[in-house]
């Protein structure tokens, strides 16, 4: 181990005394206020934002890059919901730790494909951390992390209701004929409910030139259905279970062996014509998680466990990714704070076969098998100074697809990861933050559609990723006006090739994205303006990284995000956001500019305060572009995929 690592580790398990020590000499229950450096703004700085609901109820998202549009370091590629993935800082989602509800979520089977399907209907929050994610977050957490949270049927139900529901309808004149969603919810007792469904369905959209892009039609179905026990004592068992489903006519074109590849994120390709062919992405998750509504001081846990399944039909190429995975944790009072600790495990799968001739016929599975252990301590340390630190250490098992002399290839190892950050208040006004991080992050499963596609995989110097990230910032804040900016730089080393050229598995990968995060706010009551701005510089290897580094990440440069709204009165309420991207000319190609505008207006009568009908106008100066983190934007053999042009959408919501 790096010495520089060694000493770090050190560091921060001896840190970990001090609030172990604290809880130690008082084992008197305390309640727990808020704690500094776990408030919006300092976590801000520290690059860990949170997407509230009140947010996601003016965006009104349909798909995963609607719920990301006010944000500059977080970017998603567009086309029908199998092909958008995201990217934090240019590092792409399957390099962070994501969860949905406190669940873990592998990553996709296919690489033209999105990593986790999202019908964003039910969505309460989007926690997102960029390079320091706690040591709670979860194993594999290199480059951050993505907490999605879906909402509940006391979320949904006003004070006193027993019953409810809500209905929501809405079209628009660009790729979107009918999206509809119906929830049911409500309690007796302890016990409560929630049955939602929804269903976009619509044609090609048409880009800023209006040419119809091929593939692009809205046909995604989803089902959840949410269970709730309470008793008396604030015992609580939820169950979750949920069917995400993009199953539509997708672009292909005629790949290896001779077969057809769905290729859901590109236009087309330079070497021949695309056609029509079904493509499936599914995503199917089962999640039982225990917790106690009324815990207090010492003891405040969680139990969960979760089944969570990828599944992807590339026509020529099928694989699934299955997940089982589970949580037990505790969070401590202890003296200024909090100290959340316990283990988690996976065991997870990639599985696939191809549809073609010969050795474009073979199948195979990986196995990939984590027990951790974790400890994060956030404390505030008197009235100026707050810190977050904490450690985990992890144990893998690894089973590769070939087939030896001996069987197939076994693996084992372990690594320690720890994290630590400062708040401090410098005046009235200013506070500085700071954190790093060393985040190991262990073996990697490969594409489960190509397992040994082609060629046999092997395993020669197939290792063990580790991170290492830090940030430092400066906040201000005099209620009316907030600004903050921040340095960062996350190194991703020895990622081995979840995408192996020839079968070579231990091929490796070193990314670098290192930039800046600057955000100015103006609140004036009624209303708000917010403007992000981030440069990210993401490298491979010294290089610029290209467009098509599935696994890794995509060219960002400078992507500036505004957003804003006003409430005109208790009826009336707008808004809108914009994303502008600057030229880039230090990626493998330059990458041109763009700017797109979004805005809306949302009208509830007084008469009819259940009913909401909104009026949405998508990229309203019909820009034609292809988004910053699509694949293959500098790429001469890809047709890159362009955005749709100005989309006109009309949506109501009822609530009953």
């Amino acid at each position: 181990m790096p010495r520089m690592t060694l000493r770090f580790l050190m560091l921060a398990g001896t840190a970990l005394v001090v609030p172990l020590s604290a809880f130690g000499q008082d084992s008197t229950p305390l309640l727990l206020d808020t704690i500094r450096i776990e408030a919006s703004d300092a976590q801000s700085v520290l690059g860990n934002d949170v997407i509230t609901e009140e947010e996601l109820d003016a965006r009104n998202p349909s798909s995963t890059k609607d719920v990301f549009v006010g944000e500059s370091a977080v970017t998603t590629g567009g086309g029908a919901a199998i092909a958008q993935k995201v990217y934090v800082n240019g590092i792409e989602e399957s390099l962070l730790s994501v969860t949905i509800d406190g669940a873990r979520q592998n990553k996709s089977a296919f690489h033209h494909t999105g990593n986790v399907l999202l019908d964003p209907e039910l969505l309460k929050s989007v926690e997102i951390t960029k390079g320091l994610a706690p040591a709670d977050a979860g194993q594999g957490a290199l480059a951050g992390s993505i907490a999605y949270e879906t909402k509940t049927a006391g979320d949904l139900l006003e004070e006193g209701e027993t019953f409810g529901g809500r209905v929501k309808l809405g079209t628009s004149d660009n790729g979107t004929d009918l999206e509809s969603a119906l929830a049911i919810f409500g309690r007796q007792g302890g016990f409560e409910y929630l049955l939602n469904a929804t269903r976009r369905t619509g044609s090609d959209y048409e880009d800023g030139d209006g040419n119809t892009v091929l593939g692009t039609g809205a046909d995604l179905t989803d089902y959840v259905g949410k269970f709730a026990y309470q008793f008396d004592g604030g015992h609580r068992f939820e169950f979750a279970a949920s069917q995400t489903e993009d199953n539509g006519l997708r672009a292909a074109q005629a790949g290896p062996g001779g077969i057809l590849f769905i290729r859901p994120d590109f236009a087309g390709v330079a070497s021949g014509p695309s056609v029509l062919t079904e493509g499936l992405s599914r995503r199917t998750s089962y999640t039982l998680t225990y917790t106690n509504a009324q815990a207090q001081g010492i003891w405040d846990p969680t139990i969960q466990l979760s089944h969570n399944e990828q599944e992807i039909d590339a026509s020529g190429v099928y694989g699934t990714n299955k997940s089982l995975s589970g949580t037990f944790k505790n969070r401590f009072a202890i003296s200024g704070g909090s100290l959340t600790a316990g283990f988690d495990f996976f065991n997870e799968t990639a599985e696939g076969e191809g549809r073609g001739p010969g050795p474009f016929g073979s199948s195979g599975r990986e196995k990939l098998r984590n027990l951790g252990v974790f400890a994060q301590a956030r404390q505030d340390l008197g009235t100026r100074v707050s810190v977050s630190y904490g450690a985990r250490y992890d144990a893998q098992k690894f089973t590769g697809a070939d087939d030896g002399p001996d069987g197939p290839t076994k693996l084992s190892e372990s690594g320690f990861s720890a994290n630590g950050a400062v708040d401090v208040i410098l005046s009235d006004n200013w506070t500085l933050n700071a954190g790093v991080a060393s985040t190991w992050g262990g073996y990697e499963l490969g594409e489960a559609a190509l397992v040994n596609f082609g060629t046999a995989w092997n395993y020669d110097g197939f290792t063990a990723s580790r991170a290492k990230a830090g940030r430092i910032g400066l906040r201000f804040d005099n209620g009316a006006w907030k600004a903050s900016a921040a340095v960062f730089r996350t190194d991703v080393d020895d990622i081995t090739a979840v995408l192996p050229t020839a079968g070579a598995r231990g091929a490796t990968a070193d990314l670098t994205s290192q930039g800046i995060d600057a955000s100015l706010e103006y609140n004036w009551g009624p209303g708000f303006a917010r403007l992000n701005w981030t440069y990210a510089d993401v490298t491979m290897d010294g290089d610029a990284v290209g467009s098509t580094a599935y696994y890794l990440g995509r060219p960002m440069g400078q992507i500036i995000a505004l957003e804003g709204g006003w409430a005109l009165d208790d009826q009336w309420q707008f808004g809108g956001t914009a994303e502008i991207a600057r030229e880039y000319s230090d990626a493998a190609a330059p990458l041109p500019g763009y700017e797109v505008v979004n805005v809306y207006a949302s009208y509830t009568p007084r008469s009819l305060g259940n009913l909401e009908v909104r009026l949405d106008v998508r990229n309203l100066f019909d820009e034609t572009y292809a988004s910053r983190s699509s694949d293959g934007v500098d790429s001469s053999r890809v047709i890159a995929l362009n955005e749709p042009g100005r989309t006109i959408g009309l949506t109501a919501r009822l609530k009953f």
